[in-house]
């Protein structure tokens, strides 16, 4: 699947089946439900790339203390550009 496909996507109701369980959690966020997506960041706390996803989410909700403690434990940076380019970021990098 390419990156305009997931993109494409967000105009059905629900996510595709086959999408892997964090495109799951960034196809919720982009759709508005924050929630189902901190769900899916939460019930798998402590592996890298659930964290990676705490953090962005946290990021976007404004909360920039919470989101600075789950990219400390992702082991990754706070970008300092648009969550609309760290979404599309890590879209892609979970579509590989």
């Amino acid at each position: 699947m390419t990156f305009q496909e997931f993109k494409n996507s967000l105009s059905e109701e629900r996510p595709a089946a086959d999408f892997s369980v964090l495109l799951k959690a960034l196809w919720y966020d982009a759709k508005g439900d924050w929630e189902a997506a901190h769900n899916i960041a939460q019930s798998r706390e402590g592996t890298r790339d659930y964290d990676r996803l705490h953090a962005y989410l946290h990021r976007k909700e404004g909360d920039q203390w919470n989101a600075g403690y789950w990219y400390r434990r992702a082991r990754a940076e706070m970008p300092s550009y648009s969550l609309e380019k760290e979404w599309e970021e890590l879209v892609k990098q979970w579509l590989v």
